[in-house]
């Protein structure tokens, strides 16, 4: 299975999210992070991800005659490099702008179904914006939004952090004004 594969499903994209702080789980422990999936489907996804290598085996222990595996993100796996995206077809792209947004609806059904979840007091945001750019200030735009992000992709869980998902879209709508 290609990346593109692993990563273009809504379970196996919110195991990899779930993922993404550098701790290790078990499978158990993710079927927990991942609400609204079944335990058995949130099983089948760790495997195929392990098996492509976007996830690693770190360590395993017999519990009650089963082998209870414990698994850790590989980052370098769990990417679509920009030679992948520029590769990918219509169709591929359809797959994983679709697999995004499901991953989006239900991460945030997830939020909404906590005990008192707080959308103005956590400060949630869908807002969308239609932009008139040219090709340089598109370019700049991307570059200040990756400037704004980058130096928090770095931290950490503790200090009193919450994982957030963010999730920047930019496409044209139309063709350039003449």
């Amino acid at each position: 299975m290609t990346t593109l594969d692993l990563l273009a499903h809504p379970v196996r994209l919110r195991i990899v999210h779930a993922m993404a702080d550098g701790r290790t789980r078990t499978t158990a422990e993710l079927a927990d992070r991942v609400p609204g999936a079944h335990r058995a489907t949130v099983y089948r996804h760790v495997a195929a991800l392990a098996e492509g290598g976007v996830l690693e085996v770190t360590d395993e222990r017999r519990v009650r005659g089963a082998v209870e595996r414990h698994y850790r993100l590989r980052h370098d796996r769990a990417v679509i490099t920009p030679e992948t995206a520029a590769a990918m077809s219509a169709d591929d792209h359809r797959r994983a702008f679709t697999a995004a947004m499901a991953v989006l609806l239900a991460e945030f059904d997830a939020y909404l179904d906590r005990d008192a979840p707080s959308p103005a007091g956590d400060e949630v945001g869908y807002r969308q914006h239609v932009l008139w750019l040219t090709p340089a200030e598109r370019a700049d735009l991307i570059e200040r939004m990756r400037a704004a992000i980058t130096p928090h992709l770095g931290n950490a869980p503790g200090d009193g952090r919450a994982p957030h998902l963010l999730s920047p879209i930019l496409f044209p709508t139309g063709e350039p004004a003449r």
